[in-house]
């Protein structure tokens, strides 16, 4: 969530950020006035209370006479100390959830737009000619079909669509995937996290996935726990209701999990193969930082993003996303996208999120530093960057690596984590 102090001193800014997301701009008045009515209720019942407990002392000293006259005032303060207390938590809870509603405040570089309003920042890597090259590329299913790789009827047959089996070489890839992904991450400082999968809603909510994005979570109604789309929702919540001291920071975790996602709203889109699916695999950096580190931890997880993609030897891009597009958490997300053969196009493989300290607020993640000789607590700062999504990095690699007669390349990176095989080759029928 925003600081409210931001909200009360420069409210055009909020309604310009919302404006920016495309988001209701109604809503910075309606939380102004909740919290202006927080206020004054708390007002009213720290002055009801003040008097109570004035009275409280009064009554012992006082004449029989005057004694009768006071319990009966006590009896109507006490009522109005109810009331008020009653009033002050019910306004409480509404500038709560009105709050919860915020998006986080837009980057003043982030450009202003929809889905297609990205702008592209870089370009890395050469894009095949596969004309020149004398033969028609396939794309990753039929390629990872021939390879015995991927079996999509039988994970249709199992599951239903958007499911899928890796087998053979194609399970061997994601493990060759996740473990050079987690051995960049470690040596780049990083903790090896395996997360769990399964979260209570405190933790959904603080990562902010259950506003605009709770249509693609999915929810265990019987025992109230929702799967994670992404590790960074236990990462960001590892820490919640706790304080860490300054010098302990930055702290850098890098989970490795499932990731379940509904596809809301995608109904014929990618239908074809594994890139948009319900469940994969995913290692996911994530970063605690004091917030005046926030955007230079930012450049730092796209740097290591290129370098990851780079290492795999794969033609891709990198888009400062507009702000239609961002999450509700994110201030400003740069994605890389690869760059697809078949479909001609670059498709987003990683993203790098700057959330400030929205995720902290609202998990309660605080930061104890000292500033003048005194001890201060706030916020910290929270940031998310995919290093391999596996489905799509396998897509990517099998169509930029493939070779005429159906086999693909081994970029050399991935080599000593396949036994040092060179190229995947088609299985006999």
């Amino acid at each position: 969530m925003i600081d409210l102090r931001l909200l009360r001193e420069d409210p055009d800014r909020v309604r310009a950020s919302q404006r920016a997301r495309g988001e209701d701009v109604a809503l910075v008045d309606a939380l102004l006035s909740a919290d202006e009515r927080r206020r004054s209720s708390g007002v009213r019942f720290d002055e009801l209370r003040s008097e109570q407990k004035a009275l409280g002392k009064l009554i012992p000293r006082a004449t029989p006479e005057e004694r009768a006259e006071l319990l009966q005032k006590a009896e109507q303060l006490k009522t109005d100390v109810k009331a008020a207390e009653a009033e002050q938590n019910e306004a409480d809870e509404t500038a709560k959830q009105l709050l919860l509603q915020l998006g986080n405040i837009v980057h003043t570089d982030v450009p202003v737009g929809g889905e297609e309003d990205f702008v592209v920042l870089e370009t890395h890597g050469t894009i095949r000619d596969f004309a020149a090259e004398g033969f028609e590329p396939k794309d990753h299913l039929e390629l990872g079909e021939a390879l015995g790789a991927i079996d999509v009827e039988r994970g249709a047959k199992v599951s239903g669509s958007r499911f899928y089996y890796l087998t053979g070489v194609g399970a061997l890839l994601e493990l060759a995937l996740v473990n050079a992904a987690i051995a960049q991450a470690t040596e780049a400082g990083f903790i090896p996290m395996l997360t769990p999968a399964l979260v209570r809603p405190r933790a959904m909510e603080g990562t902010g996935f259950l506003g605009q994005a709770a249509e693609n979570v999915y929810h265990l109604e019987k025992d109230d726990y929702y799967l994670v789309g992404t590790s960074e929702v236990p990462l960001a919540a590892y820490h919640m209701d706790e304080i860490i001291d300054a010098d302990k920071l930055p702290l850098r975790y890098a989970g490795f999990s499932p990731c379940f996602r509904r596809e809301a709203g995608t109904y014929g889109k990618d239908t074809r193969g594994i890139f948009r699916v319900h469940q994969f695999d995913k290692v996911e950096m994530f970063s605690y930082v004091a917030p005046e580190d926030a955007e230079a931890e930012h450049q730092r997880l796209l740097e290591w993003e290129k370098q990851w993609l780079t290492g795999l030897e794969l033609p891709f891009q990198v888009i400062d996303v507009a702000t239609g597009d961002l999450g509700a958490s994110a201030s400003r997300k740069f994605d890389c996208e690869a760059w697809i053969p078949t479909q001609g196009k670059y498709r987003e493989l990683t993203s790098a999120s700057n959330c400030n300290s929205f995720q902290a607020r609202r998990l309660s993640v605080r930061m104890r530093d000292e500033q003048g000789g005194k001890k201060t607590v706030q916020p910290l700062a929270t940031l998310n960057g995919t290093l391999c999504a596996v489905p799509r990095t396998i897509v990517a690699i099998l169509e930029n690596h493939q070779l005429p007669d159906g086999s693909v390349r081994v970029p050399e990176m991935l080599r000593p984590y396949l036994g040092g095989r060179e190229v995947l080759e088609p299985i006999a029928k």
